[in-house]
């Protein structure tokens, strides 16, 4: 943590430089955002995991965009992809993915976050954790990939989409206790965000939990009629603690840099519609890809055989598989957001 606040406040000192000689302007001119860097989970990854471990490098995922398996999980693009083209750049590119550290694959930042990860170490899968995700960037920092301009013109996304508590479930099959586990989720999320923070960064976009309840794993059991009300309960606590920190953080810095993204009433008002709507999104609690059995999108048995079907349509679905949006979905929950994104633009 010593290292990060040297590379703070060596970039404070050169803010103020730059800004009391009047250069810079031009990189800060139209409040234009030149980069973004992502931390979090499969709602945020577009690439990371590798295709020896994850189903998004496999059929019927990306169908959509960009027509064949990206490794994002969805037919299509994620929540990264639209943010990214709200700013004004392209999606940034896979850490994974990085062979060459050149100016084009740095040019829009980095996208650290793996899907099935969460703020701890998780059940999903043995990749690295938000705070590795983090490690991953000092390291990039540290080597001078980027300077302190680029990191004061960048934004950073940071995704927690509940993967920690599907952990505690998965271990001790109850509710019981998950109110300390939310207070230490959010605990070690501050930590986290404030040491993005203490890289330069002065606009960090922090999502709250979607609507569990309203998963398609949590609504099979009701033939994907209702939403699981324990579930979506649990949720709004876990997000009115975080804003509560949140506010608190800008408080504390005297300055709006931490942005609340409200995934909850997004996923809501986007259901709603499609409930509503005889157009888009008609199909909104069942997951387009999936088995008639609870089998995952994309399974295959030992022969090749699919165990799974893909709705005619996933442009008129809210979710493509039984926790993850469509490409129409995360549409509908950026159209939802979209009205609270101008603070993050520099």
């Amino acid at each position: 943590m010593k290292k990060v606040a040297s590379i703070s406040a060596f970039c404070i000192l050169i803010s103020f430089a730059l800004l009391s000689t009047g250069y810079g302007d031009e990189e800060r001119e139209g409040g234009k955002v030149k980069k973004m860097f992502v931390f979090g989970d499969s709602y945020a990854d577009t690439g990371n995991l590798p295709s020896s471990v994850s189903r998004s490098w496999k059929p019927p995922y990306g169908i959509t965009f960009p027509g064949k398996p990206s490794g994002r999980f969805s037919d299509g693009r994620v929540l990264t992809d639209y943010i990214a083209s709200f700013v004004g750049i392209r999606s940034p590119f896979p850490y994974r993915q990085l062979k060459n550290l050149n100016t084009e694959t740095i040019r829009y930042g980095i996208n650290f976050a793996h899907g099935g990860t969460g703020v701890f170490p998780t059940l999903q899968v043995d990749q690295p954790n938000m705070t590795t995700q983090i490690d991953f960037f000092q390291q990039l920092i540290d080597k001078k990939v980027y300077t302190c301009q680029d990191l004061r013109s960048s934004i950073a996304l940071v995704s927690v989409a509940g993967n920690d508590y599907s952990t505690y479930l998965a271990r001790n099959g109850s509710f019981q206790g998950l109110p300390e586990l939310t207070r230490s989720v959010i605990k070690q999320l501050v930590l986290n965000v404030k040491r993005i923070n203490g890289f330069g960064i002065k606009k960090i976009a922090i999502t709250g939990i979607e609507p569990l309840g309203c998963l398609p794993r949590n609504t099979a059991a009701a033939l994907y009629r209702n939403c699981n009300a324990a579930e979506n309960n649990f949720s709004e606590s876990h997000n009115i603690l975080l804003q509560q920190h949140i506010w608190a953080l800008n408080y504390e810095t005297a300055a709006p840099v931490y942005k609340y993204l409200d995934l909850y009433n997004a996923f809501i008002s986007a259901l709603k519609i499609g409930q509503n709507s005889p157009g888009n999104l008609t199909d909104t609690l069942k997951p387009c890809c999936g088995g008639v059995k609870g089998e995952d999108c994309g399974l295959v048995d030992n022969n090749g055989v699919k165990k799974y079907a893909v709705c005619k349509n996933p442009n008129q679905s809210f979710y493509w598989d039984s926790i993850h949006p469509s490409n129409e979905g995360w549409r509908a929950v950026y159209s939802a957001l979209k009205p609270s994104l101008p603070s993050l633009l520099l």
